[in-house]
Parts: C-alpha cells; structure tokens; sequence
C-alpha cells in the first residue's frame, strides 16, 4: 500500500490518521458520556485523566493530519456529483476538522478554568489556557457539551454520507479511504472522476 495519497485512493498514512482518530473519538465520547453520570470516586477521576490524556492526543493527531493533508492532494470526487453535494463534502471535512481542534481546546481551557492542570498520561502537564475562574469554567463546559453534541451530528451525516455514496450511487467514496483495499480497485471509476 502506497504512503501517500494517488488519483483514486487515499494512502496508508492519511487512513491511519482517519481510522485512528475516528477510534480515539468514538471512545471519548462514549467516556464522556459515561464518566459525567459517575459519582465522585477515585475511578472517576482516572478516566478523567485519561480523556484528557486522549483528548490532547486526538487534538496532536489532527494537526498532524492536517499538515499531511496540506502535502496530499485529495482522491478525486466523482464527476457525476452535483456542485452541491461537492461543496457539502467540503464543507463537511472542514466542519470535522475544526470540531477536532474546538473539543480538545474547550475541554484543556474548561479543565484550566477549574484550576486542574491536564497531565498527558503523567508524562508531562500542559500550561494553563487561562486562569482559574469559577464563570469561564461554567461556559466551557457548557462549550465543551455543545462540541460534543455537533461532533456526533457531524460524524453521524460523514458515515451517511460515506453509506449513500457505496450503496446507492456505488462508487469508490467509502473504498478508497477503507483499510487493505487495494489501488486497481478503483480503476473502474477513473473516467467518471473530476479534482475536487
């Protein structure tokens, strides 16, 4: 499998980064969820220390995605879609990458607000994004349920979106970023493609 992205396909790296951080947030959000149910205990707060510790790693990986993307043009999209189905696929990428960085950045600036430090796996702790204050902590967690809340809406349309192209217009949208497929699967595709 080629590193880097072609015509058709998305390379091994750009699906690593997709597959991995789609892991990394389902996980986080389902500790979310979880943890803010728990009463106050000694576990509750190891797994807020690890969807911190998570939460920073998520918001590393997007910006290292990011920077890959900015080196790897896009796989084509397919010719036969309408401009607006183009423009919503764009600006749906966009709408997830900045979700990606708002969560992780609401979430360390709610735990600063609070006075809690975030510590990556006791590894090293990060500095405060502003200081302790009782109303900021209010509003970013307030912040920090709304993400939560679009994330899911946002990554909910993308797996629709990646179902209707493979099932009802069956081309290579969905294929080409899944995991051990390889390039010539795509061959069939390549005269109905356009740069995106």
């Amino acid at each position: 499998m080629r590193l880097r992205n072609t015509k058709y396909s998305y390379g091994s790296v750009a699906k690593t980064f997709h597959w991995l951080i789609f892991l990394l947030i389902a996980g986080m959000l389902a500790a979310g969820f979880i943890m803010t149910g728990m009463a106050m205990s000694p576990d509750k707060f190891k797994i807020y220390g690890l969807h911190k510790s998570f939460g920073i790693t998520v918001l590393s990986l997007a910006a290292l995605r990011l920077l890959w993307k900015a080196m790897n043009a896009a796989p084509e999209l397919p010719l036969s879609l309408p401009a607006w189905e183009k423009f919503a696929a764009h600006a749906g990428h966009a709408a997830l990458y900045a979700l990606m960085f708002a969560m992780p950045l609401s979430g360390w600036a709610m735990s600063s607000a609070s006075g809690l430090p975030v510590s990556v796996f006791g590894w090293f702790t990060l500095p405060d994004l502003v200081a302790p204050d009782n109303q900021l902590k209010h509003i970013f967690r307030e912040v920090h349920g709304w993400l939560a809340w679009a994330l899911i809406g946002m990554v909910s349309l993308h797996v629709f979106a990646a179902l209707l192209h493979h099932f009802y217009y069956k081309n290579n949208v969905l294929r080409r970023m899944l995991p051990f497929i390889k390039e010539d699967k795509y061959a069939q595709d390549s005269d109905t493609m356009v740069g995106c």
